[in-house]
This record gives structure tokens, C-alpha cells and sequence, in this order.
């Protein structure tokens, strides 16, 4: 048992075991990982208090009270029972400009827009004329009102213009909610306006944080939006017709019907599964950061194990084939050396961007893992020779992270490169024979000092 754990298949299984230890540190700093992306989150909540949170915009809808009569168990006199219900435009225009900065909050930072909104709706009197006769309850049609859902009201900075067929309106707030969002409210007194359409123009300044989307609250829904952020990421339910992306930013057009939503022209407030689905119809645009640092970390520290793994190997190949011989504590050290590159790359990469800190952060670790191999390994040539080798496994691993969709593809044929390359090396190995003794592998200091 004694003669067998000095073997070159007992250093093999040792040197496994050691590298599958290193992923504790590993995982710890994928929790670190973690942990930063929360504070950055933190960070943008406090920027959104301040300014607006991820905004929501929609258009005008007719909302009108009612009264019904509801039968009461021994009682001989019905009750009233008061309710609304809630009908969309025909046809609704947006036209949204936004402009874009960054506002930060300690080292975190987070795009900020304020949109300039223009709103055009109109309500077809037949259609009010349907769904009040089809109603089985009393209209109030006196007491009804246009609603605006606004998903943030922080960040209304002003209504400029709010037109009703033609004459201003006095808007204010309300505690009612459309779906799960505040709202804007002008009350609209349909029984003087008779069978005359609806027509609604609202300007409106809206600030916000990373993101902006629409609700489709008519028959059909024609949106406009442009702004100065080239990396715009189009989220929700419908992608835009149309959209050009350029250095100077972007511009999208989406064109809905109502078709295309799971919920139709009109709706009473007791009707259930309407506040998800107008959640589910929301559509528009994420700001997105053109470097989000945390993203790349956790890519580059899913590859963890497998380069110190390949680091290890390297060092056992300088062991066996030269004759040389590296204690488990040295491969510790040089382990933890390795994990510490994605600390240094994380702490580094908040303050001056990922690709700089992946320059330091592996320049760092490869002179000093080079460096070490020189002392340990008592050549000059094969340290130099290892630290161009993690030089290398660190090029190869910014090739994965900056590859996105063909990084799986890529580290495949790696790792199929690697294997073939570790057997052509390993092919004369005795895997049965002893690892070389210190005696023979490494000259005494005397030697040493006597040929200085």
C-alpha cells in the first residue's frame, strides 16, 4: 500500500482531489459575485427613488361608473351595488423621444431617461353606444373618466397638453388603479357629449430608470420611440416592426392590434385575470449598459475549475517528464493564486472597466505563478515556459467570455484540444512506476551553492 501511493497514478488521483478542493474558494467568490450585484441593485433603487423607478406608460381609457341591482337573500328590496367598467380606444398613437444620461450612486451606475410622450386616442361613440346598451347594469355616465396608467408617478414631470375633442382638461390624481398601476385622471361627462367620438391629445415629460414600456390600450396601437442609447434591448410581449441601431442610438416602431392581446375592447372591474394580462401585453425597451461587468465575472468564474485544473496539469507534465518533483503544498498555493485572479478581476473591474482589470488581474497572476514555478521547479526555462502556458489558458478564457453565443462552441473544441494534447504527451508514461525522489530530482543546496 506504502510503494503504491507513491505512484504517478496516486500523484494523478492526489492532484484531482486537490484541484476539486479549490472549489471552495471558487464557489465563495461566486457568492462574492453575487453579493456585489445585489449592492448594485441596491444602488439603482436609490437612484430610481429619486428620480422614477422602470417605467410603464399606456393610453387614455374610458372608465365609467355603474349601478346594478342585486338581489339580497330575505329581503324583499334589492340593493345597489355600485362598480365601473372600462372601455379602450379605437385607435391610439405614441410618439416617444427620450433622452438618455447615467447617474450614479457611489461606484454604481444606471442609465436614466426622461421621455417626452405624445398621446393620440380616440373613442368611436358607436362603441360606447354597444357597450352601454349591452351592460346589465346602470351607466353613470356623468361621472366617468379617462384614466392614464403611469407605472411610476415619480417620475411625471409635467403634463404639458391634456385635450378633450378639442378643449383642455383639468387632470389630477386618483387613488383608483388601473391593473396594478396609478393612474391620471380627467373626468369626462358622457351624457352631455351625447353620441359625439372622443378625441384625446396628451404631451407628457416622464422620467425613468433602465426601462420603458407601453401597454397596447387600444383597437390598435401605433408607437413611435427613438433615443441617443445604442445598446437598447427590445423586451415584452411584441417585438418592434422595425428598428435601426447605430452609434448615435436607436429608433423602433411597433404597430399592434388588438389581436394581439389576450384581452379585449372593454371589461367590467369584477372580470377576472385582467390586471395579468394587461401585465403580460406591456412592451418597449431595456437601456442596457454596454458593459455589464458582473455578467462577464460569473462567465469567467464558470471556467474556474476547469483552468486550475489545466494549470495543475501542467505543472504535473514539468513533474513527470522532467523528472522534477512539487509538493501538494506548492499546488495549494498555486491554486490559491489562481483563485485569487477572480477576486482582483471583480474589485478591479467595478473601478476601471472588465477588459483593463482582466489585463492586470492575469498579468499579476502570471508572474506570480511563473515566478514561484522558477523557485519550485529550480528552472528558470520551464517557470518562463509555465507562466506562457497560463498565459495562454488566460487568453483563452477572454476569448470564451467575449465570444457570447459561440462560447459554449469554442470552449468545447478547447477542452477536445487540451485532452488529445495531455494524452500525446502522456502516451509513454509508466502510470504504475514511482514518482521521482527528491534525491534524484533536485540538486542539494551544497551542490548548488558550491557551483555559484
Amino acid at each position: 500500500m506504502g510503494k503504491w501511493t507513491q505512484t504517478v497514478t496516486a500523484k494523478v488521483l492526489g492532484i484531482g482531489a486537490l484541484a476539486l478542493l479549490m472549489t471552495i474558494p471558487l464557489l465563495q467568490v461566486r457568492e462574492l459575485v453575487s453579493e456585489r450585484q445585489q449592492l448594485r441593485s441596491d444602488a439603482i433603487s436609490q437612484i430610481a427613488q429619486g428620480w422614477g423607478g422602470k417605467q410603464v406608460i399606456g393610453g387614455p381609457v374610458l372608465v365609467v361608473p355603474t349601478l346594478r341591482q342585486v338581489a339580497v337573500e330575505g329581503q324583499l328590496t334589492p340593493r345597489w351595488q355600485t362598480g365601473s367598467e372600462s372601455v379602450l380606444a379605437d385607435t391610439l398613437k405614441q410618439d416617444v423621444a427620450m433622452v438618455v444620461t447615467t447617474r450614479s450612486y457611489g461606484i454604481y451606475s444606471a442609465p436614466v431617461f426622461v421621455a417626452t410622450v405624445t398621446l393620440a386616442a380616440q373613442f368611436r361613440a358607436q362603441d360606447v353606444a354597444q357597450y352601454r346598451h349591452a351592460s346589465d347594469a346602470s351607466w353613470q355616465g356623468g361621472k366617468a373618466e379617462l384614466r392614464l396608467p403611469v407605472g411610476d408617478l415619480r417620475g411625471l414631470q409635467k403634463i404639458s397638453e391634456w385635450r378633450v375633442n378639442g378643449h383642455s382638461a383639468r387632470f389630477e390624481s386618483s387613488a383608483d388603479r388601473l391593473g396594478r398601476w396609478p393612474t391620471v385622471v380627467v373626468p369626462v361627462d358622457l351624457d352631455t357629449l351625447g353620441d359625439q367620438p372622443i378625441d384625446v391629445q396628451i404631451v407628457l415629460k416622464l422620467a425613468g430608470t433602465e426601462a420603458l414600456q407601453l401597454l397596447p390600450l387600444a383597437r390598435s396601437t401605433d408607437v413611435t420611440m427613438r433615443a441617443p442609447w445604442s445598446d437598447p434591448g427590445f423586451i415584452g410581449a411584441a417585438l418592434p416592426l422595425a428598428h435601426t441601431i447605430d452609434a448615435d442610438g436607436f429608433s423602433a416602431h411597433w404597430h399592434l392590434l388588438d389581436l394581439n392581446r389576450s384581452y379585449g375592447q372593454h371589461w367590467s372591474d369584477g372580470d377576472a385575470g385582467v390586471s395579468d394580462a394587461l401585465q403580460a401585453s406591456t412592451f418597449g425597451v431595456q437601456l442596457y449598459q454596454p458593459v455589464d461587468v458582473y455578467q462577464r465575472n460569473v462567465r469567467a468564474g464558470k471556467y474556474g475549475l476547469l483552468f486550475i485544473a489545466m494549470t495543475f496539469v501542467a505543472f504535473f507534465l514539468f513533474e513527470v517528464l522532467k523528472r522534477l518533483r512539487v509538493h501538494p503544498v506548492q499546488y495549494l498555493l498555486v491554486g490559491a493564486a489562481l483563485a485569487t485572479f477572480y477576486v482582483v478581476l471583480l474589485a478591479l473591474s467595478e473601478q476601471i472597466g472588465f477588459g483593463p482589470a482582466y489585463a492586470l488581474a492575469a498579468t499579476a497572476v502570471v508572474l506570480m505563478v511563473g515566478g514561484y514555478a522558477m523557485a519550485v521547479l529550480r528552472a528558470r526555462r520551464a517557470g518562463a515556459l509555465l507562466g506562457g502556458v497560463l498565459g495562454l489558458i488566460y487568453a483563452m478564457l477572454y476569448g470564451l467570455i467575449a465570444a457570447e453565443q459561440y462560447a459554449l462552441l469554442i470552449g468545447a473544441l478547447v477542452l477536445l484540444a487540451t485532452v488529445a494534447l495531455m494524452m500525446y504527451l502522456t502516451r509513454r508514461i509508466d502510470w504504475y512506476a514511482s514518482i521521482p525522489t527528491a534525491a534524484a530530482s533536485v540538486e542539494a543546496p551544497a551542490a548548488i551553492m558550491e557551483r555559484s
